[in-house]
């Protein structure tokens, strides 16, 4: 595999909370060789959710995942089920696009919400769900007032009417902390990513398909079929998926060199907080919440008492560079809520989410490769983008008009970024830059 970061970012990458809430979820090492009319390259959820929907429709399918189930981004994100996939912003994405286009990703990123709700519904999946929508907090009075001003383009955007949380609203809202006020857009819920992920496992191995882990794709070329090397065997296919995305390989096809760039997220979770020290902070929401920096933060009181906390991760993953966001971490927790600076942090990881040049996903059939297909490029909001490209992949391979949105946004192949396998190092002056904004 050709990768761009260091090692340890595909690594276990610390000790993630989500991991110690399933059991007996991993899946079996390819045995040998093997054939199947789709293979899918990634099982995570954009990988499971195009296995269930194909094994639904009763085509043979197997899934081949490098690590174990849920390794990647899948199974250690923030578990956010909301709005998103995109970095463009409307005016961006209208200038791009066009009006026409702009609406129709606005009515994906709703449906995709619905696509996962929907899947939790029909499997019964116990994914530990909650908030009602998803709340964004100003971490300033003019970011405040931006709030604001948005109201009216989020209610003719996606058809719904935010609630506006003013400054002295915040500690009646269990919302209280060095904010600045809120709005809270009804669309989406928290959950338990890995619990997720698992029941999507288990619905689409009921379903027909074949899930494989601890069998990572080393070789892809195109013969009669598809041939997938990996360390166990080939797996032949008259169809692929590439659903590997912040994880993907330089050279799993070439055509994938450059096209996708993953940064580092960070996350912590705390030890149950106790009924006083939710009172001391005056948080006590179950909302799930980001803020309006560009260099964001989420984070999110669980059913459970823990609290969530996410933010951006270094720009490489040496020691030294972990070891700085590890102590970046836990001082900007301590800043947003001091009254458990000292509370201990049982679980502290990092993974890899996707950007593409575009600022937008891609979903459809690779230029020039027959058969190959690919979604990918989530923006850190994969949890229901990626569960609902799954579905849309599922269609498009069979040769089926989608039946959920599939709009323009997605359709674009995706361009390089500059600078090839270096690309990286366009992070440092964009993460410069965005910390000037969120002063």
């Amino acid at each position: 595999m050709k990768r761009i970061y260091e090692a340890p970012a595909y690594g276990p990458q610390g000790k993630c909370y989500w991991a110690d809430t399933v059991e007996g979820d991993d899946w079996p090492a390819l045995p040998g060789p093997r054939h199947s009319e789709v293979a899918i390259i990634g099982g995570g959820f954009t990988g499971l959710s195009a296995a269930l929907h194909l094994a639904q429709d009763g085509v043979e399918v197997t899934v081949l995942e490098a690590g174990h189930a849920g390794y990647g981004a899948s199974g250690r994100n923030g578990g956010f089920c909301c709005l998103g996939g995109s970095k463009g912003s409307s005016g961006y994405l209208r200038r791009r696009y066009g009006e026409s286009a702009l609406r129709g990703w606005r009515a994906t990123e709703k449906a995709a919400v619905a696509t996962a709700r929907g899947l939790i519904d029909a499997h019964g999946i116990e994914a530990d769900t909650h908030s009602e929508g998803e709340t964004l907090i100003a971490h300033s009075p003019r970011a405040f007032a931006k709030l604001r001003d948005g109201i009216e383009e989020t209610e003719r955007e996606y058809g719904v009417t935010p609630q506006l949380i003013e400054l002295e609203e915040m500690a009646a809202q269990g919302l209280s902390g060095p904010f600045f006020g809120a709005m809270t857009t009804p669309i989406g819920i928290a959950l338990n990513p890995r619990k997720y992920h698992a029941g999507l496992a288990r619905a689409a191995q009921s379903a027909g398909a074949v899930l494989h882990g601890h069998s990572p794709v080393t070789a892809l070329r195109r013969g009669a079929r598809w041939e997938l090397e990996t360390p166990h065997g080939t797996v032949t296919a008259d169809r692929v998926i590439l659903a590997t995305n912040g994880y993907s390989s330089e050279d799993l096809p070439d055509w994938l060199r450059a096209r996708y760039l993953p940064v580092q997220s960070s996350v912590i979770v705390t030890a149950p907080l106790e009924q006083e020290q939710i009172d001391a902070q005056g948080w006590s929401s179950h909302q799930m919440a980001y803020d309006t920096r560009v260099l964001l933060h989420y984070f999110r009181l669980m059913p459970n008492g823990r609290f969530l906390f996410g933010m951006r991760g270094g720009l490489t993953a040496t020691p030294r560079a972990r070891d700085s966001i590890s102590r970046k971490i836990r001082a900007d927790f301590a800043r947003m809520f001091p009254a458990w600076q000292d509370v201990e942090i049982t679980h502290e990881w990092d993974g890899l989410v996707c950007l593409m040049a575009s600022l937008t996903p891609f979903a459809g059939a690779v230029p020039d490769h027959p058969g190959l297909f690919a979604g990918m490029g989530y923006h850190g909001n994969g949890v229901a983008m990626a569960s609902h490209t799954g579905m849309v992949l599922a269609d498009l391979v069979q040769g089926k008009p989608p039946r959920g949105p599939y709009p323009e946004v997605m359709r674009h192949p995706p361009r390089r970024f500059p600078l090839g396998r270096w690309r990286r190092a366009l992070l440092a002056p964009a993460y410069a830059t965005a910390t000037l904004f969120d002063l």
